[in-house]
């Protein structure tokens, strides 16, 4: 993947919409309407291509929240890939979040649907000065391409802003209005959402004291898979220099599959998977319809395969244009060679879902040999798992399997794509056992999200951490916090490249070390795998 950056507005036609022009918008008071008034000395303002934003000061940083980088996507513009802001007169305030977008509610995830603005972004920086220079990181969130929104308090950036960046986080469509495979509408929209902000920071971060030409892409879970993504999406070519992936999941769908999930979504809708169908159904409604699927998805496991058995309902879909190649395959033939990686994972990737599920501690035998016949690789998968950890109960066997499927080698597969592609990547493993709900989790998915971004007592993910965090942790998320920043800025993390021979990976813990990767007998195992699409098994 080239990798260009520029100061200036492009001049050709962004891909994922039309160019924005001068015209005001109509944006509602709710929306932040501009306005005229001569700012006090404390609250920075930025001209952006669209206009100016005044934003609020922060212990420190220039903070702007709720900033459109594209218009609403309704109307009209309903499914469709999304058209850059329009300008408008005046100044914008940004001191709010924007809404967040319609999304699941299965975990208890916000379902406020005050205002239908959802392609907003956020951006704090320590030096709004358009010859600060600084490097640029943003952050894609997670949770599942159904639910999930950057006003979440487990991810205000304050903490990495300080450590010399400029931090920009986003808001993407999810679900049925971000991923389902419908008829009429571009695949993906989700990632092109992400493109379209990936674009605004080319044009605009500069402004806001940041180097468009130093821009790392990082994520978690569904944003890991999303940053995975973006490293194979011609469209995203040139956005940014640096990626880091976090708890990558290895599930990328087949159209047919995709297509599948959305017809059985339209149909508890009583409608079909079509845009003039679907548009006739507030978004309000759509992740309800989402959430009814996911919970019935193990009626469909011959239908569907392994994501009935998690259930993952909604993907990114390689879809041969949007997203041509899975993040393994393009990877690997060198789509992102000129891109530095940082990639890895937690030990206990699923015990956090089997604690969700309600079988933490409770797992039986049965449980356990359907997650391995569903998920091993390979005709005899599952006989080779029990052979490799003979001494392995039920439960941690169940854990193994769906941790090593769903997220450790997917992202372990990555690093060796991007080797194998000519490029360098740097690869980790958090394995500091947590002490929060009675160290129950261990090195559990999502520990290291409030590690990253310092929010150690703040956020759901704060309660992996402990009251009060403990001066280790204090420390361990300095430390993971300086290597994220470091790789933004110089390309190194501070241990070795990753390569097929000594397999070398930073071991977060206290103390960290690095030494070979520790998940030996999984490697072996899946090296064999390839992570394809996922298929639809009965026509």
């Amino acid at each position: 993947m080239a990798v260009t950056g520029s100061s200036k507005p492009s001049s050709s036609e962004p891909s994922a919409g039309e160019p924005s022009s001068n015209e005001p918008s109509s944006i509602g008071p709710s929306a932040g309407e501009p306005s005229s008034r001569t700012p006090p000395e404390s609250e920075p303002e930025v001209r952006t291509v669209a206009g100016v934003l005044r934003g609020g000061r922060e212990a420190g940083l220039a903070v702007f929240r709720g900033v459109p980088f594209a218009e609403p996507p309704v109307g009209a513009l309903r499914f469709a890939a999304p058209r850059p802001v329009r300008g408008w007169d005046g100044v914008r305030p940004a001191v709010a979040y924007g809404p967040p977008p319609p999304q699941s509610g299965l975990l208890g995830a916000s379902q406020d649907a005050a205002g239908d603005d959802w392609l907003t972004l956020n951006v704090w920086t320590p030096d709004p000065d358009p010859e600060a220079g600084l490097p640029v990181m943003v952050w894609i969130p997670g949770g599942g391409y159904a639910m999930g929104t950057s006003s979440l308090p487990e991810y205000d950036a304050g903490h990495l802003a300080r450590g010399g960046v400029v931090v920009v986080t986003l808001n993407y469509r999810l679900g049925i209005e971000g991923f389902a495979q419908i008829e009429g509408a571009p695949a993906n929209r989700g990632l092109l959402d992400q493109v379209a902000a990936l674009q605004w920071v080319r044009d605009n971060v500069r402004m806001f004291g940041g180097d468009p030409d130093r821009v790392t892409i990082f994520g978690q879970s569904a944003g890991g898979g999303s940053v995975a993504a973006l490293l194979a999406m011609p469209r995203a070519s040139g956005l940014f220099r640096r990626a880091v992936a976090q708890s990558v999941p290895g599930t990328f769908f087949s159209p047919e599959l995709a297509a599948d999930v959305a017809a059985a979504c339209a149909a508890e809708l009583g409608v079909r998977p079509t845009v003039s169908s679907l548009s006739e159904v507030s978004p309000a409604l759509l992740p309800a319809a989402g959430d009814a699927i996911a919970a019935t998805t193990v009626r469909r496991r011959e239908r569907w395969g392994r994501i009935a058995h998690r259930p993952i309902p909604f993907a990114p879909v390689v879809d041969g244009d949007v997203l041509p190649a899975t993040p393994w395959q393009a990877l690997a033939g060198g789509a992102a060679r000129d891109v530095g990686l940082l990639v890895g994972h937690t030990r206990d990737e699923h015990r956090l879902f089997s604690l969700i599920d309600g079988v933490l501690g409770q797992v039986t035998r049965e449980q356990t040999e359907t997650a391995l016949r569903m998920l091993a690789p390979g005709p005899d998968g599952a006989r080779r798992y029990r052979e490799a950890f003979p001494a392995a109960a039920d439960e941690e066997l169940y854990e193994l399997v769906n941790a090593d499927w769903l997220f450790r080698m997917p992202s372990l597969h990555l690093a060796g794509a991007q080797i194998a592609g000519g490029g360098r990547a740097h690869l980790y493993e958090l394995t500091w056992p947590a002490p929060g709900l009675g160290g129950a989790l261990g090195s559990c998915h999502g520990l290291d999200v409030p590690l990253v971004f310092g929010n150690l007592s703040s956020g759901q993910p704060a309660v992996l951490i402990g009251d009060p965090p403990s001066p280790a942790a204090e420390e361990l998320s300095a430390r993971i916090r300086g290597a994220w920043t470091a790789f933004a800025a110089q390309g190194d993390p501070g241990w070795p490249p990753y390569d097929a021979g000594r397999r070398l990976a930073q071991l977060f813990d206290t103390p960290s070390t690095v030494a070979a990767y520790p998940e030996e007998t999984s490697r072996l195992l899946w090296q064999d795998h390839t992570f394809p699409p996922l298929p639809l098994l009965a026509g």
